[in-house]
């Protein structure tokens, strides 16, 4: 990789500003000058410094977020605070997508990575990833066996589709469910075809991942293999 173009994936300045600090001599790989901005390296191998101070790099990053209520899972938005100012440096310099998002008031896990191939395992229907939630109602749940057997609802384009959950647990107003999709709004709306109103909705796992003891605002790394 270039050294202009990994200082900028890093959000280190401009085009212009990187080629800048690399001219100027701010820049150094395994302790020798570089001046070059087309000058290239292996990242995971080379240690970059600027003006003496280590870039941290890694590839690939995987973070457990436990995204709080009142915050949109996006990287910016003119109306909400957003999920992703939760992510200090050195993450934060990273281009991290969000795989599997949560609606504005819900809470808990959500996986943000720089791997392409697992946003497609965890977003991609055809994987089936099950997802957890735990769920407060308006009211005592008494038809679990028809969200197990299957309601049909509709996603976000108003097409219709079955909806099953996988799993129910439920004692008065608190349930958990579980989901092998994620698609639009789709765990309210599972409930409300069955008459009842979710009034709190927090994602306690995707796969084998679990929100463990994160607390709202917290993130940790963790491994593909976790999922």
């Amino acid at each position: 990789m270039r050294i202009d173009k990994f200082l900028g994936n890093l959000k280190y300045g401009s085009r212009s500003e990187v080629k800048r600090l690399i001219k100027n001599k701010h820049v150094m790989i395994d302790g020798l000058q570089v001046t070059r901005p087309e000058h290239t390296l292996d990242p995971l191998k080379e240690t970059v410094t600027i003006d003496g101070l280590s870039v941290f790099y890694q590839d690939p990053v995987h973070i457990a977020l436990y995204k709080p209520k009142g915050f949109l899972s996006a990287h910016h938005d003119p109306m909400h605070p957003v999920a992703l100012s939760w992510i200090q440096e050195p993450f934060s310099r990273f281009d991290l997508s969000i795989a599997g998002r949560l609606d504005l008031d819900a809470e808990g896990l959500l996986i943000l990575t720089t791997d392409g191939d697992l946003l497609h395992q965890i977003t991609h229907p055809n994987h089936h990833l099950p997802k957890t939630y735990e769920v407060t109602l308006n009211k005592p749940l008494m038809h679990s066996e028809s969200l197990l057997t299957g309601v049909t609802i509709h996603d976000g384009h108003g097409n219709p589709y079955l909806a099953k959950a996988l799993s129910i647990e439920h004692q008065g107003i608190h349930v958990k469910i579980a989901i092998d999709e994620g698609k639009f709004h789709q765990v309210k709306r599972m409930f409300k075809a069955v008459g009842y109103e979710v009034e709190n909705l927090k994602r306690i796992s995707i796969g084998s991942l679990t929100l463990g003891d994160l607390q709202p605002g917290e993130y940790r790394l963790f491994r593909k293999e976790e999922l």
